[in-house]
């Protein structure tokens, strides 16, 4: 397999960071060109804590896609910028691999469309962690025996949306294997707002943000006389590495935007 030539978007980001680490030691790949908001011109090699690689940060992604002439995008942005970026990419004919939530159903039908007509395969992934995609799936499968369930999802007090992507993929997993039940007594009342969490498909989604916590979802399934815990701890952006190598790849072998690294996981 040649090499496959990768830009990153939100380089300067502490995901971005790790993404431009992988390309610039891996054999395999080939950092040609680096995007982010701030600290233009700063070299990204320099940038992730490696010796200078040549490739400087620029603010203007379009200019980067042309130049640079990636076959992937590997974008760690946000919601506000994640979906123009990718519609960007798709119509150079970049293969996009997005870690961004906050897409609409609608917004992923016309990517998918898009990268149909340039021939091209995309990814959209609330989760790259391997063992989380294996939580994910887990949960899945025990839902078909443990109907009554609740999600706790717990992230850093600075991140923006809430549920995580990665409870909210969890959950639309779930619901398939699923008959929407509506848990609890039928006469149970909040006394505080909010108290049972988020409702989805008849079971709850609870989100905790608080300093000092990095990534953990757990799945908690209750039955008669017992319950059954499914829980995944991420400690380290560094996790997600192998997960986001096997996206790169993956993306230069379909046709077509995938929604969710699971479908790569058997």
């Amino acid at each position: 397999m040649s090499t496959i030539k990768v830009a990153v978007a939100g380089a300067a980001g502490r995901m971005g960071k790790e993404v431009v680490k992988l390309v610039l030691e891996d054999p395999d790949l080939e950092l040609v060109a680096a995007v982010g908001r701030s600290g233009e011109g700063t070299d990204a090699g320099t940038l992730a804590g490696l010796p200078e690689c040549g490739v400087k940060l620029t603010s203007d992604l379009e200019m980067a896609l042309v130049e640079g002439r990636p076959d992937v995008l590997v974008d760690f942005t946000t919601p506000q910028f994640a979906y123009p970026n990718t519609v960007l990419a798709v119509s150079n004919g970049v293969r996009p691999v997005i870690g961004t939530t906050g897409f609409t159903p609608e917004q992923i039908e016309e990517l998918d469309k898009q990268c149909k007509e340039k021939g091209i395969g995309g990814l959209i992934a609330p989760n790259f962690s391997i063992g989380a995609i294996l939580m994910m799936k887990f949960a899945a499968q025990a839902a078909k025996y443990f109907p009554h369930l609740e999600i706790m999802e717990f992230h850093g007090d600075q991140k923006l949306d809430a549920p995580s992507g990665t409870a909210i993929k969890t959950a639309e997993m779930i619901a398939q294997n699923r008959q929407e039940i509506r848990q609890g007594n039928p006469n149970e009342e909040e006394t505080i707002e909010g108290s049972r969490g988020g409702y989805y498909n008849g079971f709850r989604i609870h989100s905790v943000r608080l300093p000092g916590v990095f990534a953990q979802q757990e799945v908690l399934f209750g039955g008669f006389g017992q319950t059954l815990k499914i829980r995944h701890d991420s400690y380290e952006r560094a996790g997600y590495m192998p997960g986001v190598k096997m996206a790169v790849e993956k993306v230069m072998t379909y046709e077509g935007m995938v929604y969710g690294f699971d479908h790569f996981i058997e």
